[in-house]
């Protein structure tokens, strides 16, 4: 499985600051945006990356990122001239998807919870065996500003709405899905929404009257942000720096995971950690590395 990232757009909600500044690279809390999905691809055990960028970013991404390969990946790029819809970046990575599956991620959302890889794993394991399509669903106050899923009596997915004026649940669809191959042909055939755009709820839709789109549910355990607004972008970062000061473990943090995966080892933790040494992050990065002595 390869996965692939949205970080292009114009992160109008943001403004001024994204005026000048790509909300992806923006800080939640003491990290870029962008790391916390990038974890995600990481703890799955994804080691090929495809980041969808605008062209004037390209440069600051890949000062972040090269080549991935200081992280023991491989993390290529790709132009998004204009910001046509999500399902646009399927067409954009159809040479880099090539056979295969993918994660597909929104690079301004953000997850945490107990358990939270287990549920992924397992929807991996579906998607290799079955093929199709998996979204996950999460409870919200404020449906109209989503894509909602329907349910009949028996819990079984019959619809999904974009931004509906009358929702028909409280279940939105999160920023990360788990598509086969296919995916790029349907982001093809699909037509745009009355915003102009190519619509991912299309894709999903599509899958869904093929009978192949699955659904999971995060319960009240996860915690979901979907930091392209101020209060949530905000919100974002209080999560991140309560959890971290109360467990003194960092979520997102990149060289932790691939060190723990193996990817890495010791002597490059601490080598990636030198320039950081200053500062908390690089810190912790010294102490992890002193603890696998």
């Amino acid at each position: 499985m390869k996965s692939v990232i949205l970080a292009g757009g114009s992160g109008t909600r943001l403004y001024p600051v994204t005026q000048v500044v790509n909300k992806h690279l923006l800080p939640i809390y003491n990290k870029p945006m962008i790391y916390y999905p990038l974890s995600i691809a990481m703890l799955l055990g994804i080691r090929e990356i495809l980041f969808i960028v605008n062209p004037e970013d390209l440069p600051a991404f890949q000062k972040l990122f090269s080549d991935g390969s200081h992280l023991g990946m491989s993390i290529s790029y790709k132009i998004q001239h204009k910001p046509n819809g999500l399902a646009e970046g399927l067409i954009l990575a159809e040479e880099f998807i090539g056979n295969d599956n993918v994660l597909y991620l929104l690079g301004d959302n953000i997850f945490f919870g107990h358990g939270l890889i287990d549920v992924l794993r397992q929807a991996k394991e579906e998607l290799e065996q079955y093929g199709g399509a998996c979204v996950f669903g999460y409870y919200v106050h404020d449906p109209e500003r989503f894509g909602i899923l329907e349910f009949d009596e028996t819990g079984r997915v019959i619809s999904i709405e974009e931004k509906p004026k009358k929702p028909k649940s409280n279940y939105a669809v999160v920023g990360m899905y788990l598509y086969d191959p296919e995916a790029v042909e349907i982001a093809k055939s699909i037509k745009p929404s009355h915003r102009g755009e190519l619509e991912i709820t299309s894709v999903n839709q599509v899958y869904l009257e093929k009978g192949k789109l699955r659904v999971k549910l995060f319960g009240r355990g996860f915690a979901w942000f979907d930091a392209g607004t101020h209060d949530s972008f905000l919100e974002a970062g209080e999560f991140v720096a309560t959890i971290e000061r109360k467990t003194g473990l960092m979520i997102g943090c990149i060289e932790e995971i691939a060190y723990r995966n193996g990817w890495i080892d010791r002597s490059q933790l601490l080598k990636l950690a030198e320039h950081l040494k200053k500062t908390d992050y690089g810190k912790y990065l010294i102490k992890l590395a002193e603890e696998g002595k």
